[in-house]
């Protein structure tokens, strides 16, 4: 896979060492079991699959070179480039500008722009509309941008599936920006409908077989729903897509729910679910898959507690998040500085959304054992400096430094 040049400062000596170390003793990326970092009183079990993916270091590389390419020019990213708040405000000390929010909301007007300004488009991509709206001022937005090509696989497939007269569903949240993108480029070639979870796919499925009438279909998905969807019509063939931070689970929960509720509905067989399903199991993304996989590896220890490392508006680490939560306690934190001291950490509450002071979080018992991993768009500089954190609070028989010789 391509090397990208990223910023040292994203880097991490001791996370790299340990990544080389594991994908040389596991080609095949089949042993999802964790790293032990053995500090004596301390052990800190790291995840197998954690940090950067292709897409967020593809973004990165881009953004920065950019940058160095456009010397004096106004430079504007779309909304943020990914969500980790260390890298967009290290892009924002750099001159960079956001146009919008992460919501779609207009900071910058467009009516602002020139045709010599720089406009990069984030990873998550974005709206035919506005690509448009951009083109029009004469700003190219194809030379700039970051969008993952893993979520371009997904529009593709979308395309693919609308050539055959499908109706797509985006499994994701609707607000989030790469729905929001995924919605427009499949809402350009089919009807399609955004369901958040399985609780609107049931539903959306009750509409199909008719246990539910069809005058309140539109006003249950309102501004959901591509122009002119004719429900009647539209979900007697469908696939599901996804925004490629769900949890894969969920995304293929949701799809082979609606499989299933297709061949009630119609009497299909294997030979003729396609006539009204869809199978569309490649757009889930490798690297969603193999963090989500990891922590499911990393729950098989038994420990005291989980700390996950990333940003707070970040989805794909809400949803490690999540997983943890189920099994142990888990602290997400954005970096080191939120661990205050041995007896308090400032934490993420994603399902309220709000941060939390909580007291007493390292228990007593020696040795502790703590879970670790972080969101794709952490950058491994921020793991580290909560290993190192943790370690300070404690009388360790082996330092970092020993730990980084051990794996190089």
């Amino acid at each position: 896979m391509k090397q990208f040049n990223v910023p040292i400062i994203y880097r991490s000596p001791l996370i790299a060492a340990i990544k080389n170390k594991r994908k040389e003793q596991d080609k095949m990326k089949k042993d999802f079991s964790p790293t032990l970092l053995d500090f004596g009183p301390l052990q800190i079990y790291l995840a197998r699959h954690f940090g950067f993916c292709y897409g967020v270091e593809n973004a990165i590389e881009i953004a920065f070179q950019t940058i160095e390419e456009n010397p004096g020019k106004r430079i504007f990213l779309l909304s943020e480039m990914i969500h980790n708040p260390q890298v967009n405000a290290d892009l924002m000390d750099r001159g960079v500008q956001f146009l919008q929010d992460t919501h779609g909301n207009q900071v910058i007007p467009f009516e602002s722009l020139t045709r010599e300004d720089v406009v990069i488009i984030p990873a998550f991509g974005t709206t035919l509309t506005i690509e448009e709206k951009l083109e029009s001022i004469g700003i190219p937005t194809k030379k700039y941008n970051t969008t993952c090509p893993f979520v371009e696989k997904v529009w593709n497939r979308s395309e693919q599936i609308a050539r055959n007269n499908y109706t797509v569903v985006v499994h994701g949240k609707p607000s989030h920006e790469e729905t929001r993108a995924t919605f427009s480029h499949a809402a350009a070639s089919a009807p399609t409908i955004i369901v958040k979870d399985m609780d609107e796919a049931v539903l959306l499925g009750e509409y199909i077989t008719g246990k539910k009438d069809m005058d309140s279909f539109y006003e249950a998905f309102n501004s959901r729903l591509s122009p002119g969807f004719d429900a009647k019509k539209d979900l007697k063939k469908i696939g599901v897509v996804n925004q490629t931070t769900m949890l894969a689970s969920h995304t293929q929960a949701i799809a082979d729910y609606l499989k299933e509720v297709m061949i009630d509905h119609y009497g299909l067989t294997d030979e003729t679910i396609a006539d009204h399903f869809a199978e569309t199991r490649d757009t889930l993304c490798y690297a969603t898959n193999d963090n989500q996989s990891a922590v499911y590896g990393l729950l098989e220890i038994p420990a005291d507690l989980a700390i996950v490392v990333g940003g707070y508006n970040s989805s794909n680490t809400s949803h490690l998040v999540e997983l943890c939560e189920q099994r142990i306690s888990t602290f997400f934190i954005s970096s080191e500085e939120k661990i205050i001291s041995d007896r308090e950490i400032r934490h993420y509450n994603f399902h309220n959304r709000s941060e939390i002071v909580t007291e007493g979080f390292l228990p007593e018992n020696r040795p502790l054992r703590i879970l670790m991993t972080s969101g794709a768009s952490c950058p491994d500089a921020l793991v580290e400096g909560v290993i190192n954190k943790l370690v300070s609070f404690f009388p360790v028989t082996t330092s970092p430094e020993r730990i980084l010789a051990h794996f190089q």
